[in-house]
């Protein structure tokens, strides 16, 4: 009978802690971020929104790095989550106004957790998830750049180490971090499943190369670029 007890308690601890964490995005986090879906469905639709979806976190983010980040947030798109909207020109060419960018704002330890919580519990479909499945391996760091960068042109967008790299998309030396791996493995084969309107193009990489790619960011992440910045 103790036993019973106990969990009818937990649970309701569970639910608890789960509206706990609901609370926290609807009062912080909904003003910028999407939690219910579905994603946008035209280009006005996307422009209007000012971060990216949480509706599927739960299959995207790492809980770990995510809980952290949420209490020391820093930036990891150079020039915003609409890059056009935060540049202006510059005498040699295009630079990103720093101005017009926003800092994220932080939560406490104990929201982090609740609000980390609610949104692991947030998931694609499976029929999403079922697209591709990171198979693991390893790959030198030469010959990762060289699929990254020179076989797929990816570093046009993304920075692979500060400083060096595109800056209208994330930074990609803490991907691995950030993101789980299968999301990582479904989201290159096809942005478009995940979000219609996203500005990442499907460049079609041969399945291999996915691979390659992922195994590439989880070397770059050992770096721990976050770190010394």
């Amino acid at each position: 009978m103790k036993y019973l007890i106990l969990l009818f308690v937990l649970s309701i601890a569970g639910i608890a802690s789960a509206d706990e964490g609901l609370e926290i995005l609807q009062k912080r986090c909904v003003g910028c971020h999407d939690i219910k879906g579905p994603a946008a469905q035209s280009v006005q639709e996307l422009w209007q929104r000012k971060g990216p979806d949480l509706f599927y976190a739960g299959s995207k983010y790492n809980s770990e790095w995510l809980e952290k980040w949420l209490v020391t947030p820093r930036r990891i798109r150079p020039a915003g989550y609409h890059a056009i909207q935060h540049i202006q020109q510059g005498k040699k060419r295009d630079m990103i106004d720093t101005t017009t960018l926003r800092p994220h704002q932080g939560l406490s330890a104990s929201e982090a957790e609740e609000v980390t919580k609610t949104l692991m519990t947030l998931k694609a479909s499976a029929e999403i998830m079922s697209t591709a499945v990171f198979k693991g391996g390893n790959i030198s760091a030469s010959f990762g750049e060289m699929v990254f960068e020179k076989f797929n042109g990816c570093v046009a967008c993304h920075e692979i180490e500060p400083g060096y790299g595109g800056l209208s998309g994330p930074e990609v030396y803490t991907a691995a971090k950030r993101y789980q791996a299968d999301y990582l493995v479904s989201f290159i084969s096809d942005p478009q499943l995940w979000n219609p309107k996203t500005p990442m193009p499907n460049k079609h990489v041969a399945a291999p190369n996915i691979q390659k790619i992922v195994q590439y960011l989880q070397v770059l992440a050992k770096e721990n670029w976050d770190e010394k910045k």
